[in-house]
């Protein structure tokens, strides 16, 4: 099955796709070229047939076949617990921001056990791996700011401590969207916080960067930058 599955992911290559996704995921040189949608349509079929054979015998060689894997789990029918043994399976896997993000993304299952998916999530917050703590982080993004979890995400927030750039971009990035979401409380926050000067100042500039915040307090928060 996974030489069929890697047949299909070269047949809809995009040379042009390929240069433009290789020139934003720098680190990932094993790119073959496919369209996100089409990934997710593919990963949709798989999760209808026997997904746990693939996923067991899967080959990782190419970024696609990686992608797939993870958007498969977003989509299978399964008791949490033993999707959970699958995800955390997955997790070192992943060694590029764009399959965190659209693995994160796409577990949809998170809504239905919000609690037992925050426990799951809080050791990989203080893993010494830079993609697992992205991994933490962009699920936090995903699926907890929001009323009941705000002040327990700041706080996760705030703990981290990792010198990875792509975990400190995905933190800048949690934190404009507690900005969008709860001004008062983020603003409180960023009065008082334990962030470094880079992570800092780069969740200012994503504030100011948000569609969402009027121009008068964009320039308060310009004026609140580290120097």
């Amino acid at each position: 099955m996974e030489n069929i599955v890697r047949q299909q992911i070269f047949q809809l290559a995009d040379e042009e796709y390929k240069k433009f996704h290789s020139k934003l995921c720098p680190n990932a040189n094993n790119i073959v070229g496919v369209r996100l949608p089409l990934l997710r349509k593919m990963a949709k079929q798989l999760a209808k047939e026997n997904w746990r054979e693939y996923i067991k015998a899967a080959q990782s060689d190419y970024y696609e076949e990686v992608m797939l894997q993870g958007l498969i789990l977003g989509y299978v029918k399964a008791d949490i617990e033993e999707v959970l043994n699958y995800v955390s399976n997955f997790i070192p896997k992943i060694d590029n921001w764009a399959i965190c993000d659209s693995f994160c993304n796409g577990l949809k299952f998170t809504k239905a056990n919000k609690e037992r998916v925050w426990n799951f999530i809080q050791p990989y917050l203080s893993s010494e791996r830079e993609f697992d703590v992205r991994f933490g982080v962009v699920m936090l993004i995903s699926f907890y700011i929001e009323e009941n979890y705000i002040d327990r995400v700041l706080k996760v927030l705030d703990k981290i401590k990792h010198e990875g750039y792509y975990v400190k971009m995905a933190i800048a990035w949690a934190i404009s969207v507690c900005y969008v979401k709860f001004p008062e409380k983020t603003m409180e926050y960023l009065k008082n916080n334990r962030l470094d000067d880079f992570t800092y100042n780069k969740s200012l500039q994503k504030i100011t960067e948000s569609l969402r915040v009027d121009k008068e307090t964009k320039a308060l928060i310009r004026n609140m930058k580290r120097r």
